[in-house]
């Protein structure tokens, strides 16, 4: 007997995708944003299925993540941004705070958040990594969605219970 392999399905068609970015380091983030945007066009979203809001900065990211899980009206969200290390103990808190959130919000609603909030060192390391990022985060999405969707039990399997339930009665 040979196991089943599902295989990553990057079909866009026919999801609708949320990105909140942070506009701290501001040309980071919208580098990331444009990758990001054109991949998932590329994958097939219809760009009027693509919403864009952005906030201050990353830790900001969480709440407006929960809020657009919440509206249900997403496949799948992404995060976009970047934390660039200073001299303060600062960097830490933001970069493990931020990531928490977003994970928080994933786990609790079932709803596929790709985390492209860059932690670097510096500068030259975010803008080395931010189209990447972008891709990689568009991909992981429509992957996640399609991955969640697969997963999710049909409405006929509910039928079928309620039916037996019925037939007990």
């Amino acid at each position: 007997m040979k196991p089943y392999f599902v295989e990553p399905d990057l079909n866009g068609e026919g999801l609708h995708i949320g990105i909140v970015r942070a506009r701290f380091n501001e040309e980071i983030g919208l580098a990331q944003q444009e990758a990001c945007i054109a991949e998932l066009i590329r994958l097939g979203v219809d760009p009027q299925d693509i919403t864009v809001f952005s906030v201050p900065g990353a830790l900001e990211v969480g709440v407006a993540v929960i809020q657009m899980a919440e509206t249900t009206e997403f496949d799948a969200l992404i995060a976009l941004g970047a934390v660039v290390r200073g001299e303060t103990y600062h960097f830490e808190v933001v970069s493990n705070e931020s990531a928490a959130a977003i994970a928080r919000v994933s786990i609790g609603t079932g709803l596929p958040i790709a985390n492209g909030i860059l932690t670097v060192e510096n500068e030259e390391q975010a803008n080395v990594r931010a189209a990447e990022k972008g891709r990689d985060c568009a991909q992981a999405a429509i992957e996640m969605a399609n991955l969640l969707s697969l997963l999710e039990p049909s409405d006929d399997d509910f039928d079928d219970e309620d039916e037996d339930f019925d037939d007990e009665n």
